[in-house]
C-alpha cells in the first residue's frame, strides 16, 4: 500500500531506531535527561530562542505555545482554518477560557488573510468586549494545502501585532517544510515570534514529539501547563534521539517530498482523478475528486483497493501527502494504479 493519508504515518527508519536504542536516557521530570536537553539545546540555537521544550504532540506545543499568552476572557486572532482553530479540539476555550476569533480571507484566501482582515477583529478597549492579546499563524499551512509563507509576508502580519501589542504565536508543525520552499532559513521564518512550535513527527520522519521555542522567561509558566496537560514525560530521550537524528539527516530531503507532490498532482489531472484546488507549494495536495467518481469517499475506496491510501476532506474533496516512504518507484506504483481507476 503507497500510503498518502499524512506526512506523520512514515515509521522510524533504521538509522533512526539505532540512534534511538542507543539514546542516554534520564528523567525529564527532574530535568536530567541528557539527550531531551541536548535536542532542546539544538533546536533553540537553531532557531534563534533562548531555550526549547519538548513535549508529545504538536497538539500539546501549540496549546502550551497560545497558553503561556492568555487570561479567561482573552481573545485569540487566528486564521479560520488554521490548525489551532479546528483540529485542537477548541483546547483555547477549553483550557484557557479564552476565545477563539477565526479570521476569513477574500476570495482568492490562501490560507493567510491580510492584515486588514485582522484589523477588523482588532475590537477597541470596551468593556464587554473581549481582549485581544495573540495572534496565532501557521506556516505551513495544513488545511490551506501545505501553502508557505515566506519571511517578508509573515513579517507584515508580525510587525501590525507589534504595533497593537499583541504576543505571537507561530504553529510551525512543518516549519522546515516552509524553509525548503521558500528560500528564507528556519530561523528567518520563526523570527518575531514569541513562541513557535515544531514538528518532528510530519515531515521529518520521527515517530512522535514537538518542541516548543520560547523566551526563558516563559519556561516557567509554559511548564506548568504541560503538566497540567500530561506532558510531565520520563525517559523521553529515547524519542528526543529520534528528532535530533531527524534534524541531522531529514531535513535537506524535505525538497524531495515537494517534487513528489508535484508530479502527483500531475497525475491526478492526468488520470481524471481530480483537480488540486491550489499550487503545490510543499508535500501537501488539496483537491476536487472528479466527477466521475460521484463522492470522495467513492474515490477513496476505489484507490485504496488499487494500493493507494488517502483520505476525504469533504463530500467531493480529498488530500494526499508525500513524505520520506514515497520515493519514485511509489510515485510510478502511483501512476499504474491511477490509470487502471
Amino acid at each position: 500500500m503507497i500510503d498518502l493519508r499524512s506526512d506523520t504515518v512514515t515509521r522510524p527508519t533504521a538509522a533512526m531506531r539505532k540512534a534511538m536504542a542507543e539514546a542516554e536516557v534520564g528523567d525529564v521530570v527532574f530535568d536530567d535527561d541528557p539527550t531531551v536537553n541536548r535536542l532542546e539545546a539544538v533546536i533553540a540555537e537553531r532557531l534563534g530562542f533562548e531555550t526549547a521544550m519538548f513535549v508529545p504532540s504538536g497538539t500539546m506545543s501549540n496549546q502550551i505555545g497560545v497558553g503561556v499568552h492568555l487570561a479567561p476572557g482573552d481573545a485569540v486572532l487566528m486564521p479560520a482554518f488554521a490548525h489551532v482553530a479546528r483540529w485542537e479540539g477548541g483546547g483555547i476555550a477549553a483550557s484557557f477560557g479564552a476565545v477563539m476569533v477565526h479570521i476569513a480571507g477574500g476570495p482568492d484566501d490562501d490560507g493567510l488573510p491580510g492584515v486588514a482582515a485582522f484589523e477588523r477583529h482588532l475590537y477597541g478597549p470596551h468593556p464587554k468586549a473581549p481582549r485581544p492579546v495573540l495572534i496565532a499563524l501557521e506556516n505551513t499551512h495544513n488545511w490551506a494545502g501545505g501553502r508557505a509563507y515566506p519571511a517578508a509576508r509573515i513579517g507584515e502580519h508580525l510587525a501590525w501585532a507589534r504595533g497593537h501589542g499583541l504576543a505571537r504565536h507561530l504553529d510551525g508543525a512543518r516549519l522546515m517544510n516552509a524553509a525548503a520552499a521558500t528560500g528564507n532559513t528556519a530561523a528567518e521564518l520563526a523570527a518575531g515570534f514569541d513562541t513557535v512550535s515544531v514538528c518532528f513527527s510530519k515531515g521529518l520522519g520521527a515517530p512522535t514529539g514537538s518542541c516548543l521555542l520560547m523566551p526563558r522567561a516563559l519556561r516557567e509558566k509554559a511548564n506548568r501547563i504541560r503538566h497540567r496537560l500530561g506532558g510531565g514525560w520520563r525517559q523521553a530521550g529515547l524519542l528526543a534521539a529520534a528528532a535530533l537524528h531527524a534534524l541531522d539527516h531529514h531535513v535537506d530531503r524535505l525538497g524531495e517530498d515537494h517534487v513528489r507532490a508535484r508530479a502527483l498532482a500531475e497525475l491526478l489531472v492526468r488520470h481524471e482523478i481530480g483537480t488540486p484546488l491550489h499550487p503545490v507549494e510543499t508535500n501537501i495536495v488539496q483537491f476536487e475528486v472528479h466527477p466521475r467518481f460521484g463522492t470522495s469517499e467513492g474515490l477513496v475506496a476505489k484507490s485504496r483497493a488499487a494500493g493507494v491510501a488517502f483520505f476525504p476532506t469533504g463530500p467531493k474533496t480529498a488530500r494526499i501527502v508525500t513524505h520520506l516512504e514515497v520515493d519514485d518507484e511509489a510515485v510510478a506504483r502511483v501512476d499504474a494504479a491511477w490509470k487502471s481507476l
